[in-house]
């Protein structure tokens, strides 16, 4: 699913590099070779994964915001990108209900200023939006959305995502039909794996727990969600805009997600961590006060499985297990980026 040689010494351009997902973007594809130029704020948690696996001084790191037109597009022209992921934004659901104007300013309006960078330039043949499983009018029913379910988050974070995706549409609607650029965007499952130290998040919120020798507190136990590795979307958004980079046919809107099997509640989720960590660990719940979020959410990929021949390689048990794995080697002190490269072969050579 990654080929390594179509990126080698191709120019790339990421944003939201810093983050959990864009640093294993990043190690990935500086490990296949691309030239790779990220455009970020800082790191937003410490410790960063970014900063475990040594990136900055692995690739071109540019630190700016994705509000900021005249940065953006200094960076951009000085990279020169013959393709582009755009991952930078707000992605906690809860932190969207305390600060809407921001996370709308980052998640759209950022979108519209990087998409106006291609645009106006000469050089970019791939552009990849990453977008969220949130991004539909959610039904809490038990089947997975499809591609063409309409788009309309509830949540700040869910709707700017949504509207994200519908201008992506709209430029490629209005400005690239007659270009060779393809532009697609990828609607991803919730990602587990090392390195994540979110706050809020399932996984990084029992590391902390099981570090103080407290037990997991679960707020939604019942809650279902299509998680995976993260792993599993970045082979997939690589596939995509390496594909589309030769054959625009294939460009368009695309799930990524787990299978069936692999959709479980929180409360699951929480069972396979404290079963991996071992060492006594155990979560508890309670009533908490909070704002809206969705009970169930699951994802439909038929359309990339059909179109590429794409499908997800580890069930989530196994996740939760590379997960475990990761972050004990952190704690023993050992190279994170050697973990990443083991288990990224190990990804690769699954089936």
């Amino acid at each position: 699913m990654i080929d390594k040689e179509f990126y080698r010494g191709k120019r790339v351009f990421l944003t939201g590099h810093t983050g959990f997902k864009g640093a294993w973007m990043s190690h990935l594809l500086v490990q296949a070779g691309a030239l790779v130029t990220g455009y970020s704020l800082r790191p937003p948690t410490q410790p960063s994964l970014f900063a475990l696996a040594g990136l900055e001084d692995r690739m071109a790191s540019v630190l700016g915001d994705i509000r900021n037109p005249q940065d953006l597009k200094a960076a951009f022209d000085k990279a020169q990108p013959e393709i582009v992921f755009h991952l930078a934004a707000q992605p906690i659901v809860r932190d969207s209900y305390k600060e809407p104007a921001l996370t709308y300013e980052t998640n759209v309006m950022g979108t519209v200023n990087l998409l106006e960078c291609v645009r106006l330039s000469s050089c970019v043949r791939s552009f990849l939006n990453v977008t969220t499983d949130k991004v539909y009018e959610n039904k809490e029913w038990e089947w997975g959305y499809r591609e063409n379910e309409p788009l309309d988050g509830f949540d700040p974070y869910s709707n700017s995502k949504s509207c994200s995706e519908l201008v992506t549409h709209g430029y490629a609607g209005s400005f690239f039909a007659d270009r060779d650029v393809a532009l697609s965007t990828a609607r991803a499952g919730n990602v587990i794996g090392g390195g994540d130290f979110a706050n809020d998040r399932v996984i990084p919120d029992c590391i902390r727990a099981v570090r103080e020798g407290k037990p997991v507190f679960v707020r939604n136990p019942h809650s279902t969600r299509p998680y995976q590795h993260v792993l599993e979307p970045i082979a997939a958004y690589l596939m995509i805009a390496a594909r589309q980079y030769g054959d625009r046919g294939v460009a368009g809107w695309y799930n990524v997600g787990p299978d069936e099997c692999d959709c479980v509640t929180t409360g699951e989720l929480a069972d396979m961590f404290c079963r991996h960590w071992g060492g006594g660990a155990r979560w508890e719940t309670g009533a908490v006060e909070g704002p809206h979020e969705a009970s169930c959410l699951k994802l439909d990929c038929s359309k990339i499985k059909k179109a590429f021949g794409w499908h997800p390689r580890w069930h989530i048990e196994e996740a939760v297990g590379k997960t475990c794995e990761w972050t004990k080697a952190w704690l023993a002190g050992e190279d994170v980026s050697l973990v990443m490269d083991r288990q990224t072969a190990d990804y690769l050579e699954s089936r």
